[in-house]
């Protein structure tokens, strides 16, 4: 009964959000933010929000924040809105600009008169959108569906932010978008650039409870799109023995796990106490890459951000020949591009962290950062900010 009552509840909404909300007038000044479908308060998006309030923007603007949790605290004058309530179709129906690193549901149009900025959420490895030719995704859509879903979703941005030449190449190509390109790097980046010194970094450990005497090793690995318990929740998928890691690196190392913001597992690492540390769902990434003296990934945009730090990397490809040929398929020769030691097995992944010196990947590692964030300078947030003045919300 309850189910029904939601559904109808639900309909009703929707209801008056396509009949009565997108009617309304535009709100001037009005700009709604969403990061990673409104799950958390993270990435460029958020990076964007805050320049405005350093700037003392967001008392000139009407600044709305989708997030699943309204407790979240947020600096500035922000109104917090939770998606799939009233104040959510309103919100995005009525807005003068929309911000968000992902796409916004089907179910919502973009009006004339409201500009959005598409901010992405990554340089891809994998194959994206248009480029796919197969999916498994949770949604059970077909590849046919799917395509049509995203060039629709796509042809709605009117600004998208690319990292790189070959992201402005890939997006044009795989998202068929027709509009601008800001190349300005991320914006969720800026910080890589503000904070990375002894103090900032010492204060972020602090923070997480992070031993300050210990190295710091960051595992974040992709999501996978053929392991999922139902409608956008996707499991933790790996095959590191983290007993042997503990064993053999809990002396010299400590282990930050962080899930993809699409997976929804809750592990129990109790086991694993002083050795492996946790964050929440909505913890920002870029204060774990400022912790973080190396990282551990798989076939993640992480890589492509990281680099910026210059620091060691490594990949764990345990499933690399299963997702590479029958998952999504690459964009480029990974094997011969990444910046740092590939390896399928714990065991060969310890030996890497622990062997390879930097030194024997350093002209692949600057020929990467070359290629893949020529665009970051830690200015993004500042561009896009000003071009919300000047562009979307001047009157």
């Amino acid at each position: 009964m309850k189910k029904q009552i939601k559904k109808w509840l639900k309909r009703i909404l929707y209801a008056m959000y396509k009949y009565i909300f997108l009617h309304l007038p535009i709100q001037k000044k009005r700009i709604v933010f969403v990061s990673s479908l409104g799950r958390n308060y993270t990435g460029s998006p958020r990076a964007i929000y805050e320049e405005m309030v350093r700037l003392g923007q967001d008392k000139n603007y009407e600044c709305m924040y989708v997030i699943q949790d309204l407790h979240t605290k947020m600096p500035g004058q922000v109104k917090k809105i939770k998606k799939g309530h009233v104040a959510y179709y309103l919100a995005l129906a009525t807005a003068q600009a929309i911000v968000s690193d992902t796409r916004l549901p089907d179910s919502i149009k973009k009006r004339k008169g409201t500009t959005y900025i598409q901010t992405w959420h990554g340089t891809p490895l994998k194959k994206l959108a248009l480029d796919m030719t197969q999916v498994q995704m949770s949604n059970g859509q077909s590849i046919e569906e799917y395509h049509e879903s995203f060039r629709k979703n796509a042809a709605t941005w009117d600004y998208l932010i690319a990292q790189n030449p070959f992201s402005e190449e890939t997006f044009r190509r795989c998202f068929a978008f027709s509009g601008e390109i800001l190349r300005c790097g991320y914006p969720r980046n800026d910080v890589l650039f503000a904070k990375n010194n002894t103090e900032d970094i010492c204060k972020l450990k602090q923070k997480l409870g992070i031993p300050l005497n210990k190295k710091v090793l960051l595992y974040a690995p992709t999501w996978r799109d053929n392991q999922y318990f139902g409608l956008g929740k996707y499991k933790f998928a790996t095959e590191m023995d983290f007993d042997r890691m503990k064993q053999v690196l809990a002396k010299e190392y400590v282990l930050i796990v962080k899930y993809h913001y699409l997976v929804q597992e809750q592990v129990d690492w109790s086991a694993y106490k002083g050795f492996i540390y946790t964050c929440p769902a909505d913890y920002d990434i870029a204060e774990l890459y400022l912790m973080a003296d190396a990282l551990i990934t798989d076939y993640s945009s992480v890589m492509f951000d990281y680099s910026i730090l210059k620091r060691p990397m490594f990949f764990f490809a345990y499933d690399l020949e299963q997702y590479k040929n029958d998952l999504r398929g690459f964009y480029f020769d990974f094997l011969a591009q990444a910046p740092g030691p590939v390896v399928q097995t714990t065991d060969a992944l310890i030996t890497a962290i622990v062997e390879t010196k930097q030194e024997e990947y350093a002209e692949r590692y600057a020929q990467f950062c070359a290629r893949y964030n020529p665009w970051d300078h830690g200015t993004a947030s500042a561009q896009i900010v000003e071009l919300l003045q000047k562009t979307v919300c001047a009157n």
